[in-house]
């Protein structure tokens, strides 16, 4: 049953808590530009200083090197169990009841959208696999199999030394490839074919594509018949739910996309997710028990071609 709002009223240290985040997080960013701004001049790099997107690109780059890994820490716990096919109808299964899971966990090839600095390259080693004595599992609902290969879609080139290092930290060298373009240009780029793809994951990405509506169908075209799709991203919140929220999310995303590189607040990802099929399975809904009036409300699950 979905929270209600005029019965489950969170405490006001938590509502604060939640009303506040937004314009701490923002003020945080803020906090990098002028270094930003100071690197560009001292390296005399006119090209940045110029130019709104790549200053935005270096600007979000330094900001990110610090809040990827303080978004990981509180998203750990729905990504994990995500990528380990341990997620049904936003329930997160423990791992001693994977005989309930209807999803296999991530395995084979794999494209990484928008993988920033680097803060979920580790879960694609072989630390996160099934373990051997289990292995005929390995690739069965509630398992994860072997990573044979990712495509890391990444057009910001302030973050690719971090994400290189996490690579490297990760042992995944011969196994993380880096595309240093965005996903309008993957296509014309040639690295990944068509219907090559076992596994797409985003994890907080598709809040900042271009043209999101098209490129997540274009995307949907890299996966092979019975591949699938791990979501883990922020959305729009509906006034159906919460019209004070909505309004409210309305007025934070004025600010929030030229501070917080890119990002929107206001997308419907889940409905264009639903529509990029064809899908034989759509397993895609809110994260279970997560409070109403959430200013970045989440979709998680699997979608399966």
């Amino acid at each position: 049953m979905a929270p209600n709002p005029a019965t489950d009223f969170p405490p006001l240290s938590e509502l604060a808590m939640t009303v506040f985040f937004p314009w701490q997080f923002m003020f945080k960013s803020m906090t990098y530009l002028p270094g930003t701004l100071l690197h560009a001049l001292k390296n005399r790099d006119l090209a940045t200083l110029f130019s709104w997107s790549k200053l935005q690109a270096a600007w979000f780059g330094r900001f990110w090197a610090w809040a990827g890994p303080q978004v990981r820490q509180g998203a750990e716990v729905t990504v994990v169990p995500l990528l380990e096919g341990r997620i049904t109808s936003g329930a997160v299964i423990s791992p001693s009841n994977r005989s309930t899971a209807v999803h296999p966990g991530i395995s084979g090839t794999v494209l990484e959208i928008g993988p920033g600095s680097g803060m979920w390259v580790s879960i694609f080693s072989d630390k996160y696999q099934s373990s051997p004595a289990s292995s005929q599992d390995q690739g069965q609902p509630g398992h994860r199999g072997r990573v044979t290969r990712v495509y890391g879609v990444e057009p910001n080139p302030a973050v690719h030394p971090l994400l290189r290092q996490q690579i490297a930290k990760a042992d995944l060298q011969d196994v993380y490839e880096v595309v240093p373009v965005g996903i309008e240009d993957l296509a014309s780029s040639g690295r990944v074919a068509p219907q090559s793809v076992d596994c797409i994951v985003s994890v907080l990405c598709l809040c900042s594509i271009p043209q999101p509506e098209h490129n997540i169908k274009e995307l949907c075209n890299y996966l092979k018949p019975g591949g699938r799709w791990y979501v883990y991203e922020h959305v729009k919140r509906e006034r159906s739910n919460s019209w004070a929220v909505a309004l409210y999310q309305a007025f934070v995303n004025l600010f929030w996309p030229h501070i917080i590189g890119g990002c929107e607040l206001q997308r419907e990802t889940g409905k264009w997710l639903k529509e990029a099929g064809p899908w034989s399975d759509i397993d895609l809904v809110s994260p279970k028990g997560e409070p109403w009036f959430m200013t970045l409300p989440h979709l998680v699950g699997v979608l399966t071609k």
